[in-house]
Formats: C-alpha cells, sequence, structure tokens
C-alpha cells in the first residue's frame, strides 16, 4: 500500500493474498482511507502457495514472508501443481524427521515471487540472511537463478534484532528483471541504535542512516566497509554469495622499522617462546609428582 501511494494511487492497482481473513480485512480497510479503494475487489484470503488466486504478472511485489512453517501436512500438494516444476524451479523443501515446525517456507514463497514477476518486474523481499550465504540446497540454487539469469538488483543485511518480534538477523533482496550491470551488496549490520521495547531488544535506524541506505543503493556507490558494486561474474567466481562482507577490500597496514629494531623484536619473542616452554615443562612435571602419589584401586 505504501509502495502504491508512493506511485501514485491512480496509476496503481493492488493485489494481495493472506491466509489470514483478520488481515486481509484490515488492509481494506486502509486501502478505503488511503484512496486505493478501486483495489478493494483484488484483496483475496487463501494459501497462496497452495492455491495462488492471482494468477497475473506483477510490475512490483513487496513481501516480508514466513520465514519457518510447518507445512508437512500440504508439502506433497506442492510438488503435485500442475505447474509446480516451472513455478517452484529450485525444489520445494523436504520434510524433516524432527522439528517439522523449522520448515523454510520463504523458500517457497522466494520462487513464487519470481514466477509472479513481468518480464521486467521488480521486488523487494525480507529474508533471513543465511539465505545470501548457504553453500547447497534451494537458498542456493534461488541465488544462482537470480545471477545466471541476470534478474539481481542487489541485497541490504540489515542489523540484528531490526524486528522486536524475531531475533532473526535479515536481509532484504532486491529483483529486477531489467538489471544486466552492476550489482550493489550494502552491509548495514553495524547501523542503528539498540532499544528496549517492552521485554525485546530492538534495533532502530535513524532517518540519516535509513537515508544512507537508500542513497547508496540506488546510486551503486562503493563504501568502505559498508557497500560494495559487483558484476554478476564476480558473483560467480565467490561460489553465488550475497554478502557484502565477502567482496570487500583486505586492508594491511605496513610499519616502516630498522633491522636493529626487527632484531630487537625478534629476540624479544624468542624469549617470551622459551618462557613459556619452561613454565610447561614445569607443569608437565608438577602433575607427574601428582600422579605418582594417586593410589589406584
Amino acid at each position: 500500500m505504501n509502495l502504491a501511494i508512493q506511485i501514485g494511487t491512480d496509476r496503481t492497482s493492488v493485489y494481495s493474498q493472506d491466509i489470514s481473513q483478520k488481515s486481509s480485512n484490515l488492509l481494506r480497510l486502509n486501502l478505503i482511507l488511503n484512496g486505493l479503494q478501486h483495489s478493494i475487489h483484488n484483496i483475496v484470503q487463501g494459501n497462496t502457495i497452495l492455491n495462488n488466486r492471482h494468477v497475473e504478472k506483477m510490475d512490483y511485489i513487496v513481501s516480508n514472508p514466513p520465514f519457518k512453517l510447518d507445512f508437512s501436512e500440504w508439502r506433497d500438494q506442492v510438488e503435485s501443481l500442475p505447474n509446480s516444476s516451472e513455478r517452484f524451479f529450485a525444489g520445494v523443501p523436504k520434510i524433516p524427521n524432527k522439528k517439522k515446525e523449522s520448515m523454510a517456507i520463504y523458500q517457497l514463497f522466494i520462487q513464487h515471487i519470481i514466477h509472479s514477476l513481468k518480464e521486467d518486474g521488480q521486488a523487494a523481499i525480507v529474508l533471513p540472511t543465511g539465505f545470501i550465504t548457504a553453500q547447497s540446497g534451494i537458498d542456493k540454487k534461488i541465488r544462482q537463478h537470480l545471477v545466471d539469469e541476470k534478474m539481481l538488483a542487489g541485497v541490504v543485511s540489515m542489523p540484528s534484532n531490526i524486528f522486536a518480534t524475531t531475533g532473526t538477523n535479515v536481509s532484504i533482496l532486491f529483483i529486477d528483471k531489467k538489471n544486466k550491470g552492476d550489482v550493489v551488496l550494502i552491509d548495514a549490520s553495524n547501523l542503528g541504535t539498540k532499544v528496549k521495547e517492552g521485554k525485546n531488544q530492538k534495533t532502530v535506524l535513524s532517518p540519516e542512516e535509513e537515508q544512507k541506505i537508500v542513497e547508496t543503493f540506488i546510486k551503486k556507490e562503493a563504501v568502505e566497509d559498508f557497500s560494495v558494486t559487483v558484476s554478476y561474474e564476480d558473483i560467480k567466481e565467490k561460489n553465488y554469495s550475497l554478502s557484502a562482507g565477502q567482496y570487500f577490500d583486505i586492508k594491511i597496514d605496513y610499519v616502516d622499522i630498522s633491522a636493529e629494531e626487527f632484531e630487537e623484536k625478534m629476540t624479544a619473542f624468542q624469549n617470551k617462546l622459551s618462557d613459556l616452554f619452561q613454565q610447561s615443562h614445569a607443569l608437565e612435571q608438577e602433575i607427574e609428582e601428582q600422579m605418582k602419589g594417586i593410589k589406584y584401586e
């Protein structure tokens, strides 16, 4: 809804599907209050993964999907859907023997969103940060698809506890099917101020910090220890990692010292090492003496 307001309510139609009827009703009310009442009939209730009621391709999609959910009861139905192999190209999570509540349902939502975009569509998705570096499985297959098909705009890794309701570190994945150039990766994990919100601790970004993230992303700026711009080939060479930190330059500080200073430092290190060895031998002897005095029965 906020995105529609930014674009222009007279030029935008909002589509939503939520498994919660309460959430859908609240959204309908918000649409009326914000001049988007023409979209009310597009707000539907239901299981998006199992029964997608919006088959139209979208210009823009924004999503904060559930990260984990036990969907073992209808998992096999997803695989048997008519267009399952096309829509869920990277696969459907398997049912674990334990902790079924940890099934990574967000993986289905990412694939569904990619499938639901127009050829020049864009999307922003909040995901657990583990997605951007996973070395195998569905996560990596999705990243490979985004890179190989050149439809990635960038990633912003957010500070911990940015949401008071979860301690999971999150990143925002930006998809852009038009972007055939460089990708921007931002590590914003060190930004923000930690505050107490009830019993939970939350990290709050200042308006200036938010603006820094937005401007850096839009301008595709490289800022030391904060952001980097990389090519699709660069990402392939890094095993499809989307973590900004893996692309930062390693800085080595050099200090000029004379030969005499170098000799002094080496002598000091050798003396220190000899002292440690002597202490170790003394400790070993002490332990041996104590062991001799122990009677075993």
